[in-house]
């Protein structure tokens, strides 16, 4: 069993009916007009509710940022890729997916998939081994959006050749790319692809990418956060894909990737160093 803390986290998993609840647990004394929503659908759906002492719910909670409300549930369910394409398949626009790799830090990642959501990113394509982040940590920072986006996990590149021949061309966001996020088409069906600052994207993705780009910088500054280069590249697909901009022309990519990468230059970032997005 997961918990999952305060009443966005709660009230979000209980909309996304996803989760198997065990019981929701409500601080005594607390004011019942302020879980209402949540009490409400909980009883429609069956889940019990209960009052427990405010020290129960400090001693479960990751500190003392609950406010009053913890509920046990299972585990948020994985998407698989076939119903990725079965999802991608009832879209009435272009599908726009994030791929992440090299996620360092729990909330960074909360932050990111808040920031999809918004961005109207479609699901999420995650490696296995970002499961093993605790799900509150992330959880918190989403704001709902992590229980209630699409969640792929991937283990191999083998889904996004598939995704690929389905006709989604895959952006690599890296340093010292020649194009910049804005020379190239996100508005038809497109996965970004963004990775940590350790060790940006793997070779093995990278060998997949239709196109290379690079989030343009000011000054000294040469690298940001995984959630903040993500919410930059996903901003600037969400800009390309309103109404006003609907006509912007198609890109060719039958070229190979390799104009993309920048002239061999000791003084300029190398495309192998992840320290930049």
């Amino acid at each position: 069993m997961e918990h999952l803390e305060g009443r966005k986290s709660v009230l979000a998993a209980l909309r996304a009916r996803q989760r198997k609840f065990q019981v929701i647990l409500i601080s005594h004394g607390a004011h019942t007009e302020k879980f209402r929503d949540v009490i409400d659908l909980a009883a429609q759906l069956g889940v019990p509710v209960k009052t427990v002492d405010r020290k129960e719910l400090d001693a479960m909670a990751h500190g003392q940022t609950h406010g009053g409300m913890v509920a046990l549930a299972g585990a948020k369910p994985r998407m698989n890729v076939d119903q990725l394409l079965e999802l991608i398949d009832t879209l009435k626009v272009p599908p726009l997916l994030l791929l992440l790799e090299g996620v360092e830090d729990a909330r960074n990642l909360g932050f990111t998939l808040r920031s999809a959501e918004a961005l109207g990113v479609h699901a999420v394509l995650i490696k296995k081994h970002l499961w093993d982040f605790d799900p509150v940590e992330v959880a918190r920072p989403a704001s709902g959006a992590y229980e209630r986006l699409p969640l792929v996990q991937i283990d191999t590149i083998d889904p996004l050749a598939q995704l690929q021949r389905r006709g989604l061309k895959l952006y690599g966001c890296i340093a010292g790319a020649k194009r910049k996020i804005y020379d190239v088409n996100m508005a038809g069906p497109t996965i970004l692809a963004v990775g940590g600052e350790k060790r940006g994207l793997s070779g093995a993705v990278r060998s997949l990418c239709n196109r290379f780009v690079t989030i343009p910088t000011a000054g000294e500054a040469t690298s940001m956060s995984l959630s903040h280069a993500s919410c930059i590249i996903m901003a600037e697909a969400m800009r390309q894909r309103l109404p006003q901009f609907a006509a912007a022309p198609t890109e060719d990519l039958t070229q190979t990737t390799s104009p993309d990468l920048p002239d061999p230059d000791p003084d300029s970032p190398s495309p192998e160093d992840p320290s930049s997005p």
